[in-house]
């Protein structure tokens, strides 16, 4: 509805993934990666960074790492990161990521798939710009490994066209596509 107040959500998904041999897996977590993508959800204005993962000894991981910047030494020499590090909430699946969302905002936010394959029907960004302009809640799933699965996609309100830059290498972090997508879809011009 026009006039709402855009929410956004943030979801990095480590399951279910596929690896390079197209196998749905479960991949781990990576240090660099929550800091960064939690750093992009604050600067971009989002409100939580779910970690999608259903492995105990991730979660653990990712807890620990979380509490550093928390509450250990990390949080006294580093405010900011602290402040975005607040942001994660770790869970078990996209489906749980979408109950905490609906919880925190009313309602099921609009699925955002991304992808570095042509999907058929992706949209623009400067399509998405224009549905964000309306309102509303949004989840943008962030695939690790070797992507978001087919069904995952498809479960999607929408899919975003893939990145890509001057050659026909398409294989960027999911930290950097991230600050990519993020800047494409929320950045300001000019």
């Amino acid at each position: 509805m026009p006039g709402e107040p855009l929410r956004l959500y943030i979801a990095l998904v480590h399951y279910p993934i596929y690896n390079k041999r197209r196998e749905v897996v479960a991949t781990a977590i990576t240090n660099l990666d929550i800091h960064d993508i939690a750093r992009l959800t604050r600067t971009y204005g989002g409100e939580c960074f779910f970690v999608v993962n259903p492995l105990e000894r991730q979660i653990w991981l990712l807890e620990r790492i979380v509490r550093h910047w928390q509450v250990g030494h990390g949080a006294m020499t580093h405010p900011n990161r602290k402040e975005a590090l607040s942001l994660v909430v770790p869970v078990g699946t996209i489906e749980e990521a979408m109950e905490r969302a609906r919880d925190l905002c009313g309602a099921r936010p609009v699925l955002i798939g991304t992808t570095a394959r042509n999907w058929p029907g992706a949209v623009s960004y400067e399509e998405m710009r224009r549905v964000f302009s309306l309102g509303g809640a949004y989840m943008i799933l962030l695939g690790t490994g070797w992507g978001l699965t087919d069904e995952t996609l498809s479960a999607c309100h929408f899919v975003l066209e893939p990145i890509w830059g001057r050659t026909h290498y398409n294989h960027l972090s999911v930290r950097s596509a991230a600050g990519i997508i993020l800047d494409r879809l929320l950045g300001r011009s000019g």
